[in-house]
């Protein structure tokens, strides 16, 4: 791979992530930054290319980082979280149960059918669900999951099973369901929750979600130019604001990786991420 064009990877989870990356290369290429990217089709297809050297950035979901991360150590090498949205910091995801709902606590949920978006989803399912085995219940052995499989590969990003895990619960078709915080605002303003009708059971702590993600053997000043220009982003300036409002975020920060401690032991309680790497 040319080591003087920067390469990142990214998951087509929307059709404007191309727009988002044409306007981002762009913006690099004003300045004197040789950038391009490549989309996958899943988030699978797209670790399994950094590891193999074919792109130098990748665009990863926090799934993703800790597949990064464990297939690296399986290799000797170490990955690195350079930048991150300031909207990817500090979120919650939330169990959710109708209005008159009798359930009022975890410990309610025995025997109940709850509701979780795709099966990869960390913010839908297997953060909540490892929350609720630390309140001391065990989902996937005393309850009844449903899981909205849409899009597996994109690990939640498109939310769609989110969305068909609240439209289950308005319809009684499941107890509970799982959903991030800021798609329970989405929902409910879009009308997919009507107003008054779910109420919040429980919250997760706080984790974190998006970053950009490099291993031990990337080109270093490119590296470091690509977060520098992040990093000088401001959402003052028009036309960067236009980007930056796609991509969600008024302003990148630096990486940290301590908000996937929660993800990795539900990964780890789960073995969701065994069979992959024995294939890596």
């Amino acid at each position: 791979m040319d080591r003087r064009t920067l390469v990142l990877g990214a998951v087509a989870y929307d059709p404007k992530v191309v727009t988002i990356w044409e306007g981002f290369k762009a913006f690099f290429a004003e300045r004197e930054l040789d950038f391009d990217y490549v989309l996958y089709s899943n988030y699978e297809r797209q670790v399994e290319a950094q590891l193999n050297g074919d792109l130098h950035v990748g665009w990863s979901s926090p799934l993703a980082w800790l597949q990064t991360v464990h297939a690296a150590k399986l290799r000797g090498r170490t990955a690195e979280a350079i930048a991150m949205r300031d909207t990817d910091r500090d979120l919650t995801s939330l169990v959710l149960v109708r209005s008159d709902s009798p359930i009022r606590d975890v410990a309610d949920l025995r025997g109940k059918t709850i509701g979780v978006g795709a099966s990869d989803s960390p913010q839908a399912t297997l953060i909540p669900l490892q929350h609720l085995a630390d309140c001391g219940l065990d989902p996937e052995r005393e309850c009844t999951l449903v899981v909205h499989d849409v899009l597996a590969g994109k690990h939640g990003d498109h939310i769609g099973g989110e969305r068909d895990a609240v439209r289950a619960l308005s319809a009684g078709k499941v107890d509970a369901a799982c959903v991030i915080d800021g798609n329970h605002v989405l929902f409910a303003r879009e009308g997919t929750i009507a107003s008054g009708s779910v109420r919040v059971l429980c919250r997760t702590p706080p984790f974190d979600h998006c970053n950009f993600t490099v291993l031990d053997d990337a080109p270093r000043a490119l590296v470091s130019r690509f977060r520098e220009l992040l990093l000088s982003m401001s959402y003052d300036d028009p036309r960067v604001r236009t980007l930056l409002e796609l991509e969600g975020l008024k302003a990148w920060k630096p990486g940290r990786t301590e908000g996937y401690a929660l993800l990795d032991r539900a990964v780890d309680r789960t073995g969701w991420m065994r069979d992959w790497l024995a294939g890596i």
